[in-house]
């Protein structure tokens, strides 16, 4: 039977919890390399979503982070396929490996890519018991064929949220990205690069200080509540 707090009956005695300082602030520390995934939404030949990733990978692992990108040609569409499709495993496989991601989509019609959105509906918000995105950090960035737009960068921030991401402050816009690469498919001097190295300092930042902490930051009262509520009914049911 549920026990509630003194003057708090809502409240699941067994299940609520007072923070623990000593998991937020001395956690037991990793010393691998942050390792962090990067999505982009085009599979042109130039595809300056890539470009832009592969300009960002770089910067990453000049930062000390391990980098992995994942190819979005040959994923099939959401639902068109099974889950035991190769492309699907491999994505699926990448994002439980990272603990942090950059998500890179042209705008096209004023919105992110179908290549990118199906990239993240293939990516579950449960497998199992495993909440492969949840706590895990993300950072936003876009390309733009014209005038500098913040339509897909936003929309990635509502998805990251629905994802339970951790999304940074921080992100990037390049308009006109056809402008800004050289004949080597390497991005010039620009404040649009700038910004992406800041993008890419402050995801490390944000990995390193929250990778060690995710489980209990993203620790909840009412899933404690559910598992505790779930297990009664187990074992009432062994004693009938």
């Amino acid at each position: 039977m549920r026990v509630g707090l003194p003057g708090m009956p809502n409240i699941d005695a067994e299940s609520f919890q007072a923070i623990d300082e000593t998991k937020l602030l001395a956690p037991e520390p990793m010393t691998h390399a942050p390792r962090i995934l990067l999505l982009y939404g085009s599979v042109r030949s130039r595809s300056f979503s890539r470009l832009v990733s592969e300009e960002a990978a770089r910067i990453l692992n000049r930062f000390g982070a391990e980098t992995r990108t994942f190819n979005p040609s040959g994923l099939p569409l959401p639902d068109d396929a099974d889950v035991s499709h190769p492309k699907v495993q491999e994505l699926r496989e990448l994002v439980q490996w990272a603990e942090g991601m950059v998500w890179c989509s042209p705008e096209r019609h004023g919105a992110m890519t179908g290549v990118m959105k199906s990239q993240i509906d293939w990516i579950p918000l449960a497998l199992g018991s495993v909440r492969p995105t949840q706590g895990k950090t993300l950072a936003v960035m876009q390309v733009s064929g014209g005038s500098q737009s913040f339509n897909a960068v936003n929309q990635l921030r509502v998805l990251g949220r629905w994802m339970r991401c951790i999304t940074i402050p921080n992100q990037s816009s390049v308009a006109k990205a056809f402008t800004e690469f050289d004949e080597h498919d390497r991005m010039k001097p620009s404040s649009y690069y700038d910004r992406i190295v800041d993008v890419m300092e402050e995801l490390v930042k944000f990995t390193l200080l929250t990778r060690e902490r995710a489980d209990y930051l993203v620790d909840r009262y009412s899933e404690r509540k559910e598992s505790a509520e779930e297990l009664s009914k187990r074992v009432n049911l062994r004693s009938i």
